[in-house]
């Protein structure tokens, strides 16, 4: 590809990443990055964590400095709303202008998602996922005070810890039997619950959510309402693909479909939260929501972008934070049918998870060298150690 201009829809990571590779790899075309926030491209895996517990000022957050844009040549415009594309010609509309691409990247992420039950609309009800959310949330949850958390995946259980961690009372509410069962298995899943519970977090585990009353009343399929003076959800996201299906691209899952190159259409590629691409050591699609990944795939179709034949082949994988204790994470994240967990001093732990005797994904607390180990023998198709 030769582009003489490039237009990247999003500046998050996978966008930031894209313009970062692309000018590392070479390319000289212009590169317009259009930004829905306010805020300079930042870090968001601390909003959950250091930055919500008081322990990061906002001056760390930023992935680059203001001044590395100018000196990169890439227009950054933030507080910018797209509102079409158009494949066919490179148009991209915003804001009541209009600009020229030959090339469109689209890393417009993902949103939090708001399941269709009473209440969940509630403005008062907050969500996690942009910088103010943080700051809104920790304003709201001091020492004392009562929040629920909904949802028990990666972003729920850290919000819970590190609003328990501000001292706050924390209820963490979810369907299944202990947090993240599903997909991590019962016995990782008991060691979160405890790490949980030893910071006073109360869990009310295999219940539903039926409402939200007045923005703090939860109530559950079975047993009392819940009451609390802050309500967050941690349901899961959703990709902001509806440009991408406006402009009559192939939507999968959610997702925009691209090839292993990142490519959705001769003029369009795609990144991120918001991409289900294909991954060449995997051998089929995968949409991942991992920050790591998408700093991967924009590094894909930055080096894409300026001639390099490259392709997304890593295994996906992330860290987290629950109170003290660290998690390594790294699978294909479609499914396992088996898991083993081999218990190591001091509390360290590994998960092997496999599907059909080969290893498809890991799981380590304080084990480095597992986690090594087992994105090696994940990406090779090879078989638990």
């Amino acid at each position: 590809m030769s582009p003489r201009r490039i237009v990247i829809v999003g500046a998050g990571p996978a966008g930031l990443a894209t313009a970062r590779a692309y000018r590392e790899a070479g390319g000289t075309a212009e590169v317009t990055m259009l930004g829905k926030e306010t805020l300079i491209p930042y870090s968001r895996p601390p909003l959950t964590k250091e930055f919500l517990r008081g322990e990061l000022d906002t001056s760390e957050l930023p992935i680059e400095e203001p001044s590395w844009f100018e000196e990169h040549d890439i227009q950054l415009r933030l507080g910018c709303q797209v509102t079409a594309i158009d494949p066919s010609t490179g148009a991209v509309h915003a804001d009541g202008y209009a600009l020229r691409a030959d090339v469109i990247v689209l890393a417009t992420g993902a949103e939090p998602s708001r399941p269709d039950l009473p209440g969940l609309d509630d403005p008062r009800v907050h969500t996690m996922r942009e910088r103010p959310d943080s700051e809104r949330i920790a304003s709201q949850a001091k020492p004392g005070t009562r929040t629920i958390v909904l949802g028990t995946g990666f972003i729920g259980c850290e919000l819970a810890a590190s609003l328990a961690l501000r001292g706050t009372h924390v209820t963490l509410v979810g369907q299944e039997s202990a947090p993240q069962q599903q997909r991590l298995g019962a016995e990782a899943a008991e060691h979160i619950a405890r790490w949980l519970a030893d910071l006073g977090v109360t869990l009310r585990m295999g219940v539903k959510v039926c409402a939200v009353h007045n923005g703090r009343i939860v109530a559950l399929n079975h047993g009392d309402p819940i009451e609390a003076d802050n309500v967050v959800l941690g349901m899961g996201v959703q990709p902001r693909s509806e440009l991408a299906e406006q402009a009559g691209l192939t939507i999968v899952k959610g997702a925009i479909l691209t090839d292993a190159q990142m490519r959705a259409h001769d003029r369009v590629l795609a990144v991120g939260d918001v991409a289900y691409a294909h991954n060449r050591s995997a051998g089929r699609r995968l949409r991942v929501e991992h920050w790591g990944d998408a700093l991967g795939q924009g590094e894909i179709a930055g080096r894409v972008l300026a001639g390099q034949n490259t392709h997304w082949q890593d295994v996906p994988g992330f860290w987290s934070t629950i109170g003290p204790h660290t998690l390594k994470y790294a699978a294909w994240g479609d499914g396992h049918d088996r898991c083993r967990l081999d218990e190591h001093p001091d509390g360290a732990f590994t998960v092997w998870y496999s599907h059909h005797d080969k290893l498809v994904g890991a799981l380590t607390h304080d084990r480095d060298e597992d986690y090594e180990q087992a994105q090696q023998l994940i990406a090779a198709g090879g078989s638990p150690p």
